[in-house]
Formats: C-alpha cells, sequence, structure tokens
C-alpha cells in the first residue's frame, strides 16, 4: 500500500510524534530552555573542574541539555522524513541543524577543559563523591582523547569548521529523496508505474525480466546523469575526513573511525581479507542461481528474484506482526512483552507517501520512543525489515531502561546485531514453517542472500571505501571515472565471471548513503556474523544464553563492544565468527543444492 500524500495516510499507520512534543508551542518552549541551558553551562567555564561538585554540576546540566536538544532533533527531522517536500518541516529541520551548530560552538571549550585535567585527578573525585560512578566510563573515554584534543582556540576554531562541511551529505540527500525522479516503468501487467526508492526492491525481484532490467536501466541512468555531481559529494566527504583525522592526531581517518570502540584497524582488515579467502562460495552460489533460472546470460539485474514462486508473495502488515512475534518466542515473554510496546504505542510510521525519506530506520532518544521509519509495501522483505528495525528498537527500548543516561547509548559497532539476530530467528522460523518444498527454497535463499547482501556486498563497500581514502592519501585525483571504475573492478571480483557485471553497476557507488558516514558500513557484515553466532545459540537452547543475549541488549554502551560481545560468547578479534557465518552458508548452499 502506497499514499499519494501524507495527508491521506491513516493516523494509526503513522508514528506517534506526540510521544516527542504534545504541541508546537511545547516544541518552542524546548528550544528556549535548551539555549538556556547552553548559556548556564557556558557561564560554568573555567570552573567545570574545580571540585568533585562542580563537575558533578555540569554533568547534571548537561545531561538536562543535552537530552531535550536530542528531543527537538527528533521532532524536526522525523517530520520532515515523513514529507521531504514540505517546505515548512524543511526549514525546521535546517533552524535545529543552525540550533545545533551553535550550541556546538558555544561549548566547544568542554573538552580543552576537562582533559586540562590529569585522569589520576579525575579519578579521585570519583572516589570522593560516588554520584560520579554513573558518568566514570563516560569520563575514562574522554581522557582516551586527550592526546588527540587540542587547545580551547583550536577546538573552537575546529568546531567552526566542521558546522561548515557536511554539504555533499546534505547534497545527496536531497538528490536521493526530494528530488528524486527515476521515470516511470511498465510492471507485470503492463500498467505505467512510478519507479522509486521505495518500490525499486519490489522490482527488482520480480519474475518478469523486462521489469527488472526497466528498473535497474531506470535507477542507473538517473544517478548516471548526476555522476560527477554525486562525485564531488564524496569526494568532499572523504577531503572533510581527512582533514578532522589530521588535525585530530591520527594516523588516518579508518582509524579515527574505529578509535571510540577501541577496535584496532585489523579487524577492519581481517574482515576482508577473510572474505577475500571465501570469494568461492559466493561465486557457487552466484552459478546456482544463474542455471536454476535457466539464463544463457546472468545479469546484475537477475541477482535479487526469488528462485521460485510463493504462495505468501503477498503479506499484509497484520500478518507480517504476527508472523515476526511468532518468529521471536525464543527470545521468551519478557521481549514479546517488549515489542507489543511498538504497536500499542504507535512507534512505528509504516506505509510510503509522496516524499517521504527512503528505506528504514530506528531511532529513538532517551526520553522518546525508540521510532520505526518503514516503507512497507506486502513483501517478504517488508517483514524481514520489520524484524530488524524492531530488533533495534528493543535494543534500544532495553538499553535506555537499563542504563544512566550517559551509559545508554550502545555503539554502532553493536548496533546491527539485535536486528539480525532477529532475522535469523525469522528466516528460521519461515523455513520450518514452510509448506511446500518451493517455500523451503525461499527461504534458503533468502538466508544465502542475506549473507550476500549483508556480509559479502557491505564488506565490499568497506573495500571500496578503504581503497577511494587510500587514493586520496596517495594523491590520486577522486575523479566520477576513479570512482566508477574501482568499484566496478570490485563488483566484477565479488561477483565472479560468470555473471555480466553490467556497464550501469558502475555508478552504483553514487546511490549509497551509508558512504556519508565514512566506515560505517563493514558493522553490518561483523553485525550479521556474530547475530548467526548468538541465533544459533538461542535456537540450539543453549543454557543461559537467553538471559546472556538479554543482557547484551541491556548493557547499552556500559564497555567498549568487544568486551559486551563476550557476555555472549562472541569474540570478534578473530575470524571466527566471521568463518563461522560462511560454513552456515555453505550449508544451507548444499541444502539447497540438493533441493533444486
Amino acid at each position: 500500500m502506497e499514499y499519494k500524500n501524507r495527508s491521506d495516510v491513516p493516523e494509526k499507520y503513522k508514528w506517534d510524534l506526540n510521544n516527542i512534543f504534545a504541541t508546537e508551542k511545547d516544541f518552542e518552549e524546548g528550544i528556549h530552555e535548551v539555549n538556556n541551558l547552553t548559556d548556564k553551562i557556558v557561564g560554568m567555564k573555567g570552573h567545570i573542574m574545580d571540585s568533585p561538585e562542580s563537575l558533578y554540576q555540569f554533568y547534571k546540566t548537561y545531561e538536562k541539555m543535552d537530552r531535550l536538544l536530542g528531543r527537538i532533533y527528533m521532532y524536526a527531522f522525523l517530520r520532515c522524513d515523513s514529507d521531504t517536500t514540505d517546505s515548512k518541516y524543511q526549514t525546521l529541520k535546517m533552524r535545529i541543524e543552525k540550533l545545533g551548530e551553535e550550541i556546538s560552538s558555544k561549548t566547544s571549550f568542554i573538552s580543552s577543559e576537562m582533559l586540562s585535567k590529569d585522569y589520576n585527578d579525575i579519578k579521585k573525585y570519583i572516589d570522593e563523591d560516588e554520584r560520579l560512578q554513573e558518568v566514570s566510563f563516560d569520563l575514562e573515554k574522554m581522557y582516551r582523547y586527550k592526546d588527540h584534543t587540542l587547545s580551547e582556540k583550536e577546538e573552537a576554531i575546529i568546531t567552526e569548521a566542521l558546522n561548515a562541511m557536511g554539504t555533499g551529505h546534505d547534497a545527496f540527500y536531497n538528490l536521493d529523496n526530494a528530488d528524486i525522479h527515476l521515470g516511470t516503468i511498465k510492471d507485470e501487467d503492463g500498467n505505467e508505474i512510478e519507479l522509486t526508492n521505495s518500490n525499486y526492491n519490489k522490482y527488482m525481484n520480480s519474475k518478469n525480466r523486462q521489469v527488472r532490467k526497466d528498473a535497474f536501466d531506470h535507477m542507473y541512468k538517473y544517478f548516471e546523469s548526476l555522476k560527477n555531481t554525486v562525485a564531488a559529494c564524496l569526494k568532499g566527504n572523504i577531503k572533510e575526513n581527512f582533514f578532522v583525522s589530521k588535525v585530530k592526531k591520527f594516523s588516518s581517518p579508518l582509524e579515527k573511525s574505529l578509535y571510540a570502540d577501541d577496535i584496532d584497524i585489523s579487524v577492519y582488515h581481517n574482515l576482508i581479507d577473510t572474505i577475500h579467502k571465501h570469494m568461492d562460495s559466493m561465486y557457487k552460489y552466484m552459478d546456482l542461481r544463474k542455471k536454476t533460472l535457466k539464463l544463457d546470460e546472468y545479469h546484475m539485474y537477475d541477482i535479487y528474484v526469488d528462485l521460485v514462486s510463493s504462495s505468501n508473495d503477498k503479506i499484509s502488515f497484520e500478518e507480517g506482526k504476527n508472523i515476526i512475534f511468532e518468529a521471536l518466542k525464543p527470545l521468551g515473554d519478557q521481549y514479546l512483552e517488549y515489542l507489543q510496546k511498538a504497536f500499542d504505542e504507535r512507534w512505528i510510521d509504516i506505509y510510503p507517501n509522496k516524499g517521504k525519506r527512503s528505506g528504514a530506520y530506528s531511532w529513538g532518544n532517551y526520553d522518546t520512543y525508540p521510532f520505526v521509519l518503514l516503507n512497507y509495501n506486502d513483501t517478504v522483505d517488508s517483514v524481514s525489515t520489520m524484524a530488524h528495525e524492531l530488533g533495534h528498537s528493543m535494543h534500544s527500548y532495553l538499553s535506555n531502561k537499563n542504563q544512566n543516561y550517559f551509559n545508554s547509548n550502545y555503539p554502532i559497532f553493536l548496533a546491527e546485531i539485535a536486528s539480525t539476530v532477529n532475522e535469523v530467528l525469522l528466516n528460521d522460523y519461515m523455513y520450518k514453517n514452510a509448506k511446500t518444498k518451493e517455500e523451503k527454497i525461499l527461504y534458503l535463499t533468502e538466508f544465502l542472500d542475506k549473507v550476500r547482501t549483508t556480509i559479502y556486498r557491505q564488506t565490499m563497500f568497506a573495500e571500496f571505501e578503504m581503497i577511494m581514502h587510500d587514493k586520496e592519501e596517495k594523491g590520486v585525483p577522486l575523479t566520477e571515472e576513479e570512482f566508477s571504475q574501482t568499484y566496478y573492478d570490485l563488483n566484477k571480483l565479488y561477483y565472479g565471471d560468470n555473471v555480466v557485471s553490467d556497464d550501469a553497476i558502475k555508478y552504483e557507488w553514487a546511490r549509497i548513503p551509508h558512504f556519508y558516514t565514512s566506515f560505517y558500513v563493514y558493522k553490518y557484515a561483523t553485525g550479521l556474523s556474530a547475530a548467526i553466532a548468538i541465533a544459533s545459540d538461542i535456537l540450539d537452547g543453549k543454557e543461559d544464553i537467553r538471559d546472556a543475549y538479554l543482557e547484551f541488549l541491556s548493557s547499552g554502551g556500559s564497555d567498549y563492544p568487544l568486551n559486551i560481545l563476550k557476555k555472549v560468547g562472541v569474540d570478534m578479534t578473530s575470524s571466527e565468527p566471521i568463518e563461522k557465518a560462511i560454513e552456515m552458508f555453505n550449508e544451507k548452499l548444499r541444502e539447497l543444492e540438493n533441493l533444486l
């Protein structure tokens, strides 16, 4: 179901943003209070570290300001994402972005002032005042950055520079959402339909090969027409990364990206190296798909289509909800009780409408619901996406419920684990409850495609990011041709010679929004690897695993991510979890071969 205008969508299918601010008057009052609290923080300048009491009062004031600012951001951005063509909320979003810049500038002195104190003195403060225990880990993480923090004046300049950056990301956001026009194609019944970001995947899964090809060609024709503009956007983002890492005294943007999570660069390289050792598994899967589809040539627009038809192609939202609850029963009644809140309290914005942001996400603040944006289109993939995003929301809900504000925000390295555990459990449920051989094939290929897209493809993205940053460091001009050829060569490497790497696929890099959050995508691959290990233990009924998993979800950011993962027996410093994921991939592949 897709609505033409936002106003046409029934309230029950929209998220309840009154949870953030009941009225626009409350929103404006919130902005006023944030400004007052910011002024109060500025008034503490020069005295934050005077005593345990002054440090505690600073933290409490900052927490109040930051929590309220988070709600303000949520309200403005979710309103805008609901309909990116609404000029009122575009203006509101830009206004709040400006507010954030002003607050960052006014408070840029904080790190320098706090880090002027010796960490041993800070530990004495914590010993003297037990109230500081709740921020002890936050202080520890901050003092890790002491060698990467400059003088107050220098930090102020850098803050101003950062506020002036991000134009590349903003330009891409508008090209990919508000301004995008992919034209029309004919569907399976010969009806002319408008191709959008929201329905693109649906038509790439069409049983009609011409529909798939038309959708593919229209998508990449659009980005080919913008290739030089998008190249400038991404090049600017990469240059910004080098500027920040250099002035902050990191050896590279990659080191800077991994530093907050206390993750060694070897973890990133280990992922790429391990996947390179197992390219043959991907090639075998591609060969099997080609033979099953009985194609002389297997193109990039053929890799998404299901190998068999299913009687459950159309799954309504309510049906999808019920399936998810059944699939997640192994997580226990407590988990399901929390999950029900997402539906009862309207955390979810369900259906696409004109101007709505594409894709899906979960995003919440400590004092709001962990909201979910969907573009649900009645497919199996839509159910899987809903399970994925609800996994994020449950992680956020339990973290916020069990941790204080400063320890509640789990790191991105852990963020994709809860979501993909849900996906693995959902796939297992669908496979075990399949009524026919064809359905079993469908869910086997769903798992295989999940590994293909989340481990292999995201690793390909991660390698592309690494290569392009290396090229920039070596002084290679980052032209559109450089982006496109590098991406095309990687695509051929990851998919093999039996897949036709269509010329248009060289422009796929131009439509990947995650490249503007650099060195993020590898966490999808490590996340699924960890999730497969955890889900396997849950399904096998391993002793105490359910409680350990709930403890993991409740841990938030109370420790470094590799330590939190050890609570569920996963060690990401080794290649073992990735090897296990590929092992399961191979097992499922052999099972699929037998069924076919």
